[in-house]
């Protein structure tokens, strides 16, 4: 049996990539890779499960965890955030990080510090990790303002404060049938998958690309009620299939971990939404836009896809808090581009029957 060509690996899949920046010092190679063996070290854990007493809601001296987000805290929550702490905070890359299950900034104390900035949900779906289905992480790298650098001061909320178009690099590890490290430091995307036997993350899918068109979406239907009228008319017309306005049938997907809806966008294409609604008018959307919508939309924009809103591009959005949600349409770039078009466009009139108006003895 012939040898098959060996395959890239990580290390030198960014070496190559850093060759576009002859004058780059290779600081920013190294956190990546600390990001990776972080996500290696979640992966045995997630693997691992109730084997190594990974499942279940974390409970501390006071009780039960939650987190900013008012969300109960499972154990691998809290076992990933601290993982990817402890693995990125003593390189020398970083000048702080944010993480979604932290209120504040994580300060780099005590310790060399870099010009890089690490963002990150440290176990997104983590609803799914009792019953053993897919779950992600997802990080985001900025550029530290150059105050920071210079003056050795306190990151604080602020200086994460920047638009998905200044993110340096983005990707999720999927934590699913095989572990796949997902990348793009703005060239494209690329997919790793982590040969077990090597302890490396290989490169197995060089240029992702998203396909324009799609016969297939993702949305939680529980909440159809609160749909805006564009996302219900979108919807309806999907399920109307080959006799509705599409003229062609969709399929509905939805697994309830945004990194595995990514993931598979990205290999088949499709469109995502979970859209702002009118469960709860306080809130501007469910996803957090610097943990999850930034660093998913830059990879799908780089992928060839689009990530909006609904109303506007979700990368050009500059972020006003820490812990900001939005909603977030993503994914095939013509269908929503489509969904944008039917936010802007004013509503269809709907077909008015007289016979089946409410009556009243009270005629005006």
């Amino acid at each position: 049996m012939p040898f098959s060509s060996p395959r890239t690996t990580l290390t030198q899949y960014l070496i190559e990539q850093r060759r576009r920046y002859p004058h780059a010092s290779g600081r920013f190679n190294n956190l990546i890779l600390d990001v990776a063996l972080a996500c290696k070290a979640v992966a045995r854990a997630v693997a691992q499960g109730r084997l190594a007493d990974m499942h279940g809601l974390h409970v501390d001296s006071e009780g039960v965890r939650v987190n900013v987000q008012g969300e109960t805290q499972q154990k691998l929550d809290v076992y990933a955030n601290q993982t990817m702490i402890e693995m990125t905070e003593n390189s020398g890359h970083l000048a702080g990080m944010a993480s979604e299950e932290m209120p504040e900034p994580w300060q780099i104390i005590d310790r060399p510090r870099g010009k890089h900035l690490l963002v990150f949900d440290p176990l997104d779906g983590s609803s799914n990790i009792d019953v053993n289905m897919t779950v992600g992480s997802i990080f985001s790298v900025l550029r530290a303002p150059e105050d920071v650098i210079g003056s050795g001061r306190d990151v604080k909320a602020e200086d994460f404060f920047q638009p998905g178009s200044s993110q340096l690099a983005a990707g999720y590890a999927l934590y699913g049938p095989s572990t796949m490290f997902v990348l793009s430091v703005g060239h494209g995307v690329a997919g790793f998958t982590l040969d077990p036997n090597l302890g490396e993350f290989m490169l197995t899918h060089p240029d992702i690309q998203i396909p324009p068109d799609t016969q297939e979406f993702a949305i939680n239907a529980s909440n159809s009620r609160f749909w805006e009228p564009p996302v219900k008319r979108y919807v309806d017309e999907c399920l109307a299939g080959k006799t509705g306005p599409r003229g062609k049938d969709f399929n509905m997907r939805w697994i309830a971990s945004m990194v595995a809806e990514a993931h598979r966008i990205l290999m088949r294409g499709g469109v995502f939404m979970y859209p702002r609604d009118t469960k709860d008018p306080a809130k501007a959307g469910r996803l957090r836009l610097l943990y999850e919508a930034n660093p998913i939309g830059f990879l799908m924009e780089q992928a060839g896809g689009r990530a909006s809103t609904g109303h506007q591009g979700a990368l050009q959005l500059q972020p006003q808090d820490l812990h900001q949600r939005i909603g977030l349409v993503f994914g095939s770039r013509n269908e929503v581009e489509r969904i944008e078009r039917y936010h802007a466009e004013p509503q269809p009139l709907q077909w008015h029957n007289p016979l089946f108006v409410e009556r009243s003895l009270f005629i005006d």
